[in-house]
């Protein structure tokens, strides 16, 4: 019996994994994000995942600078997009989905206060204000966000933060 207990999933991998099929839920084409906050004892309260706001037409970022009719004198490798690409910029319309699942609880009662957030991109310094403001004690992400000044806040402001 000890070996079919000690062979079960840990609950931060259910929760991470949890986290990553709601990332499919996405409507932004640029990035996949999703996020599952829980209580301590791995109960979940509340999903999230990256998009337009509801009810908005979701996020396109296709290629628009046509870098395969690019000549070799412009500066530019082949398969690099120039940078007023729609791929390279970043979206302006998705909402994160750690301000996503935020605002989901909020809107339906759902206290946050001493729960943890699992997401499977490092939160951004804005979604990290938020986190700290709801009240959530721990965050564990998968992959680190180009730029860490949102876990710096975190760490900053007591707030567990987890590598996964």
């Amino acid at each position: 019996m000890n070996n079919l207990i000690d062979s079960r999933p840990s609950r931060d991998h259910i929760l991470m994994e949890s986290a990553k099929l709601w990332a499919s839920r996405s409507t932004c084409s640029r990035a996949q994000v999703g996020v599952v906050v829980a209580k301590r004892d791995a109960r979940i309260l509340i999903t999230g995942y990256n998009g337009a706001p509801a009810g908005m037409v979701h996020c396109s970022h296709e290629c628009t600078c046509k870098t395969a009719y690019i000549l070799p004198d412009q500066d530019v490798w082949p398969g690099q997009h120039l940078g007023s690409c729609k791929m390279v910029q970043p979206c302006l319309i998705s909402v994160h989905g750690e301000a996503n699942a935020v605002a989901y609880a909020a809107k339906h009662g759902v206290g946050l206060q001493d729960s943890q957030l699992f997401t499977t991109v490092s939160p951004c310094s804005n979604c990290a204000m938020l986190i700290i403001n709801a009240g959530i004690y721990r965050v564990v992400y998968d992959f680190a966000h180009r730029d860490m000044s949102g876990v710096n806040l975190l760490l900053s402001a007591g707030v567990e933060v987890v590598k996964y």
